[in-house]
């Protein structure tokens, strides 16, 4: 199918009759309250993901496809408590003629290409003589570098996405170079550095290559924990390369601005943030994260006639999403 007759998912309005190719991942077979059995998955395309349902289901309608596989399904759509979500009446795996991997692709490759040279030179920007070592032992490790540009940078909150991470860290470090200038007190090569490292751990805490989802490491340890791990070795690495001591002070500071980027005990963050560096990533990483997520809850809002969604409740309101100028 392709994209110029497929229905995104974006665009599927209430009670509508579905009959297409959707990426399947987060399946679970679950009893309701009488104890009947019904099939619940997550349906995506590059627009976003839908909610979905198959009542009645059984072990062999579980067993038919694997979460990441390309399914097609026939049902309808339909507006619950406010959020769309889709009743499928049948579910199998896609044939290959079936389907486009363009309609699963939210940045291109060129987009990702684009991207990537302008991270590096950012990086390049830095003056600090230990920090420079630091970002040129990253910018050369083809293995990683390869795996953050494919990230994603969440599940399902923003960026959850294949380039996701890279598309994130980029806009932070952005925000860091309009802001840091500002204030003379902060470090703007930290910054940067805490920018590039905060979330770089993703890369191993979730698995990316069609579905997403935890790693084993990334449900037992998490990315902080992971992120920290992966800069001492990167560390160890360029000071056997060129005999070169690294500061340790400044490792114990780039290692708190990964542990206290959530901001808080209740967001999973160990430590608050302790450094003035700390607090402005904090700020930033925050405001670029809910800039993206706030964006996409406005754009999945199935209330297309209306300037406001529906009420969110986990974020505790409704959003305003007045008409676009001219």
């Amino acid at each position: 199918m392709s994209s110029d007759s497929r229905r995104f998912v974006s665009q599927l309005a209430h009670n509508e009759p579905v009959s297409q190719v959707f990426l399947a991942s987060d399946k679970q077979l679950r009893p309701n309250r009488n104890g009947n059995l019904y099939l619940q998955v997550d349906l995506s395309d590059r627009s976003g993901s839908v909610n979905t349902r198959m009542w009645n289901a059984t072990d062999n309608d579980y067993k038919a496809f694997d979460n990441g596989d390309y399914v097609h399904v026939e049902g309808a759509t339909q507006l619950f408590q406010g959020n769309m979500q889709l009743i499928a009446t049948r579910i199998r795996k896609a044939r290959p003629d079936e389907l486009d991997e363009g309609d699963f692709i939210t940045l291109q490759s060129a987009d990702i290409e684009k991207m990537r040279t302008r991270l590096t030179e950012i990086l390049e920007q830095i003056q600090s003589t230990p920090l420079t070592r630091l970002a040129k032992g990253f910018l050369k490790d083809d293995a990683f570098m390869d795996k953050f540009c494919r990230a994603p940078a969440g599940m399902k909150n923003h960026h959850a996405y294949q380039g996701g991470l890279l598309e994130h860290v980029l806009s932070l470090m952005e925000l860091v170079l309009a802001v840091a200038p500002k204030y003379p007190q902060l470090s703007q090569d930290k910054l940067l550095m805490g920018a590039f490292l905060h979330d770089a751990a993703k890369t191993d805490e979730l698995f990316y290559d069609r579905d997403i989802g935890y790693t084993d490491a990334g449900q037992l340890l998490g990315h902080m924990v992971i992120g920290v791990s992966m800069l001492d070795e990167k560390v160890r690495q360029i000071v056997q390369q060129d005999g070169q001591p690294f500061p340790e002070r400044l490792l114990i500071e780039l290692k708190h601005l990964i542990i206290s980027h959530h901001g808080e005990y209740e967001y999973g963050s160990p430590k608050l943030p302790m450094t003035l560096e700390a607090i402005v990533l904090h700020l930033l990483d925050n405001l670029d994260a809910k800039v993206a997520s706030f964006s996409q809850l406005m754009a999945d809002c199935p209330n297309s006639e209306s300037n406001w969604t529906q009420y969110f409740s986990q974020i505790g309101r409704k959003l305003f999403k007045p008409e676009k100028e001219d």
